[in-house]
């Protein structure tokens, strides 16, 4: 059984049609490259699977039961997870501290409850190891690479114990070496049974790590294809144009 299943998408935003009729499945642990050019529908489309926007029709069904999602946190609910290009982390803090913001853990009696910092520093330590980062519990943000930026993100999905985990452009604007690193993570999730929609314009990345690309144009989806059937001229041309569907 499909983890996700979009049926027949549409959005639209007073005359605007953001998306018509996108149909697709997402299986547990399998990794999906959508692509596409701005203006495809991306970042509509994955808006309505986390919850932002309810879709115009269509409908959306996870474990084979359609489920409508008024908000973000109803998506959260059901373990889908979105992490943005900007990673939304606060520079300031610990990566401890980020991952478990918002849902720290107290110790104490009646009013006087403290931050649980021993039991977050062990916790996020097991996760980092668990996605074999090098990122240590206690770093302070700001002083981490791009690629530990990312694991202390993705933690943060782990500790939700998320099921499927959207992600914008994760390796834009970091190093080759980095970029290994995030790449290296999306495997971690993959081999934990995680399903991953990877946001990206790096064909490299998306041809390394995705089972299969989506490729959208004008807001319609115009290929769903294994990977391992494609190559990037040819999803070149479906993002450009040049080649109508496939």
């Amino acid at each position: 059984m499909s983890l996700l299943e979009l049926s027949g998408i549409s959005k639209h935003f007073g005359a605007i049609q953001a998306l018509t009729d996108v149909t697709f499945d997402l299986e547990p642990g399998q990794v999906v490259g959508l692509m596409g050019d701005n203006g495809a529908g991306k970042s509509t489309l994955v808006k309505v699977i986390a919850g932002n926007f309810p879709p115009s029709h269509g409908e959306i069904r996870i474990d084979g039961k359609a489920v409508h999602f008024g908000k973000p946190l109803d998506a959260r609910a059901q373990g889908i997870e979105v992490v943005y290009q900007d990673l939304a982390l606060c520079d300031n803090l610990t990566a401890a501290a980020n991952v478990f913001l918002g849902r720290e853990p107290r110790i104490g009696f009646g009013p006087i409850r403290i931050l649980d910092h021993a039991s977050m520093y062990r916790r996020a330590g097991e996760l980092f190891k668990e996605l074999k980062s090098e990122t240590r519990p206690r770093d302070l943000v700001r002083q981490m690479s791009g690629g530990q930026r990312q694991a202390v993100a993705i933690a943060r999905t782990r500790l939700s114990e998320a099921r499927l985990v959207i992600m914008d452009e994760p390796t834009a604007a970091i190093s080759v070496r980095q970029v290994a690193e995030v790449l290296e993570l999306i495997k971690r999730l993959s081999a934990h049974g995680i399903a991953v929609i990877l946001i990206s314009h790096r064909m490299p990345d998306v041809f390394a790590v995705a089972d299969r690309v989506v490729v959208m144009r004008r807001g319609r989806k115009v290929a769903d294809k294994q990977t391992a059937a494609s190559s990037p001229e040819e999803v070149t041309g479906l993002i450009t144009g040049a080649i109508a569907a496939a």
